[in-house]
Parts: structure tokens; C-alpha cells; sequence
């Protein structure tokens, strides 16, 4: 490891931009040969604000609120009004003085909670607060399992799913954070991503698989072990943002920070190990690249790309990494182009997925500008193109 972190990350960050000018190249402006690099979070986000009005780009789920909050960094940067305006918008669909009316029966339905606070200490209006207190008020009696991880769904008794950690963690320990509940908050939102992550990893591939069943009663759920079967990626690049979210909130002495860096150090590793070398990306289904149908995916490979080279600037890997992040960047970059209309698009996004076979995961839609990699783009690119 590095000893000074941030060092790393100068080095980091200049063999990634050194690194990405060939992908950049490709994708300046038509006959401009020595323009400036385009800034790809502003050009996903002015073309989603043009194909979107906040009335019709749609209702209250998780893939707007990892869309809005990607948009909510790319604001950070900019200052740009235009873009808080948009996501105010959209949340004053949702929240009222009275705050938000949703029962959160599921960890999916809370993960555009997360700009809550933020909307918060942006705006200062109350309502926003107090829809947090309502989402932060569900967790105490929200099910678990014996071991305390909190169930994919009220309805899917016993299960954990690798994403759930990042539809309900992030957002409990920013709201400790925000108002001064970190007992709690810190303490069950990082035991939750131990609990997952022991439940779900694969140590001999680095790797962790999608979903767990605590009594093995579902047809998925396979061995001694009581998991599914295979390593979906966008699952573990959910489980893998989550950690890295809770270590820039928790504080330097808290008791589980040391295992939430220990979780991004194994996952860094199985990046490496699974990373396709021709493109720079990931596979659908991480380790079997080999299979005909299996496909490289967008959204998957720019989490991982985040994490790699958010590891490496907070020194919790080594600068060895860095090239690894450069090469999932320029990889993603790959899928980005501009349309005839102007707009940009970014292909090979992963529609939503439940747990499955081969088969399954093989056929899901590769769709162009789903929401699940717009978000994870703008968060990979925020760190990246700083």
C-alpha cells in the first residue's frame, strides 16, 4: 500500500486521463482535432433533461434516485442551478410539508431516500427532513434475518440480495451523519454490508454471488451455503459503492471501518482477476467470459471502475490499481457516443434483474440509456474526470 494516499491518487487520476485520451479521441467534437475533452456528466445530464421533463421521467423507484443523485454530483462540480432545479422538481412530486407517503415494504423503495438529507442541507427545507425521519423511523422494525441483514423485500422472507445494501445503507449513515444520529446508524448501516458480504462472498474467485436464502427454501438457493448460483455483476458492484459510501461517512476510529476496507480490498482484487482484458470491461456474469452468450455490460463495469480508483486515492489498495481503473475507464467510455439528434447515449446497460440461470442473466435486454448505468456512469465519472 501507498503511504501517502494522496500521492496515489495524483497518480492515479494522471495514468487514468493519460491513459483515456485514445477512448477521448473518439468522441471530441466531429472535425475539432485538438478540442478539449467532452465533459460526458454534463452531456448525459443535459441530454436526460431534454429527453425528460421531471413530471415524465418517472415514479418513485431506485434507478431514478441512483440517476438523480449522479446528477446531484454532477451539480457538486458544476454549480450548475439548472441541475438542482431539475431534481428538486422531480422530488416535490414525491414530498410534501407533510413529507413522504410510502410504507418502504422494500429496501428498493428507499434508496432515492438518499437526497433527502442532501436536499436538506442544500435547500433547508424542512419537509425534506422530515421525510428522512419518516424512511430513518421504518428501520428499527424493517425484518432481518438472525444475523441482522435486512430482508431484499418484506415480502421475500429470509433473502439478501448483494444490491440491497445500497438502496438502504448509504442513506442511514449520511442521515446519522446529517442530524446527529450516528450511533445507530453507522453501527447497523456497516454491520448490514459485514452480514451481506460473509453471506455472499466467493473467496476463491474474489467474487461474491447475487443473492442469499437464509432457509434455503427458495429453488435458487444451492448448497450448504444456501446462495444463488452464479456472480452477477451489477449485484456485486452494488455491495462494492456501498462500502466505499460508508467509509467517506464513517469516522477514522469506528469499530467496522476496518472490515468495510477489508470488503473493498477483496472486491478490488476479483475486479482485477475477472477484468476482460481485450476491453477493459466486465462480463454480465463476472468469471465466465468464455460463454457465447454472455455479454460485456456497462453499468457493472463503471461501479467497479469507481471503486478501483476510489480504493486507490483513499489508499486502500495499492497504485497498482490504478491502471486496472484506467482500463475499465477507457472501457466505458467505449459505450458512450453522440447520436444524430446531439444527445448522448451510452449502450450495453443491463435491464433490471432478478436472480436466475445462465439463460436468465444471458437474455436480459441490453438496453441504451437505462437509468441503472446513466446513474453508475455519472458516479464513475465524477471520480474520474475530476
Amino acid at each position: 500500500m501507498s503511504s501517502d494516499p494522496l500521492r496515489a491518487a495524483r497518480l492515479s487520476r494522471r495514468t487514468v486521463l493519460a491513459g483515456t485520451a485514445g477512448a477521448l479521441g473518439a468522441l471530441t467534437l466531429p472535425g475539432v482535432a485538438t478540442a478539449a475533452p467532452v465533459d460526458w456528466s454534463r452531456a448525459v445530464v443535459d441530454s436526460t433533461m431534454k429527453r425528460f421533463t421531471p413530471a415524465t421521467l418517472g415514479g418513485w423507484g431506485y434507478t431514478r434516485g441512483l440517476y438523480l443523485y449522479g446528477q446531484y454530483l454532477v451539480y457538486r462540480r458544476t454549480g450548475e442551478k439548472s441541475y438542482l432545479d431539475y431534481i428538486l422538481a422531480w422530488y416535490d412530486r414525491f414530498v410534501t410539508d407533510s413529507g413522504i407517503s410510502n410504507g418502504f415494504t422494500n429496501l428498493d423503495a428507499m434508496r432515492s431516500g438518499q437526497m433527502f438529507p442532501l436536499l436538506y442541507t442544500e435547500t433547508g427545507q424542512a419537509k425534506y427532513k422530515t421525510a428522512a425521519e419518516q424512511l430513518r423511523g421504518r428501520f428499527p422494525s424493517y425484518p432481518r434475518t438472525s444475523d441482522g441483514g435486512m430482508f431484499h423485500a418484506t415480502s421475500r422472507v429470509g433473502q439478501l440480495w448483494a444490491d440491497g445494501v445500497y438502496m438502504a445503507q448509504p442513506f442511514l449513515a449520511l442521515y446519522g451523519k446529517t442530524f446527529g444520529d450516528p450511533g445507530y446508524c453507522y453501527e447497523e448501516a456497516a454491520k448490514n454490508v459485514s452480514v451481506y458480504f460473509d453471506r455472499l462472498k466467493e473467496p476463491a474467485k474474489g467474487l461474491l454471488y447475487h443473492a442469499y436464502d437464509e432457509d434455503g427454501s427458495e429453488p435458487w438457493a444451492s448448497g450448504a451455503g444456501r446462495h444463488s448460483k452464479y456472480h452477477w455483476g451489477r449485484a456485486i458492484g452494488w455491495l462494492g459503492m456501498t462500502a466505499i459510501d460508508l467509509l467517506e461517512i464513517l469516522p477514522r476510529d469506528h469499530p467496522r471501518r476496518r472490515r468495510l476496507v477489508d470488503v473493498v480490498k477483496f472486491l478490488a482484487a476479483g475486479y482485477t482477476r475477472w477484468q476482460d482484458r481485450a476491453s477493459g470491461r466486465w462480463f454480465q456474469i463476472v468469471d465466465r467470459g468464455g460463454d457465447k452468450d454472455n455479454w460485456l455490460e456497462t453499468s457493472a463495469s463503471a461501479m467497479y471502475t469507481f471503486l478501483l480508483s476510489r480504493a486507490v486515492e483513499r489508499g486502500y489498495v495499492g497504485v497498482e490499481y490504478g491502471p486496472v481503473a484506467a482500463k475499465g475507464y477507457r472501457g466505458v467510455l467505449s459505450q458512450v457516443s453522440t447520436g444524430a439528434d446531439g444527445l448522448t447515449d451510452i449502450k450495453n446497460i443491463s435491464e433490471g434483474t432478478n436472480v436466475g440461470e445462465t439463460t436468465y442473466y444471458y437474455a436480459r435486454k441490453r438496453n441504451t440509456n437505462d437509468f441503472h448505468g446513466l446513474g453508475a456512469f455519472l458516479i464513475m465519472n465524477e471520480q474520474l474526470a475530476r
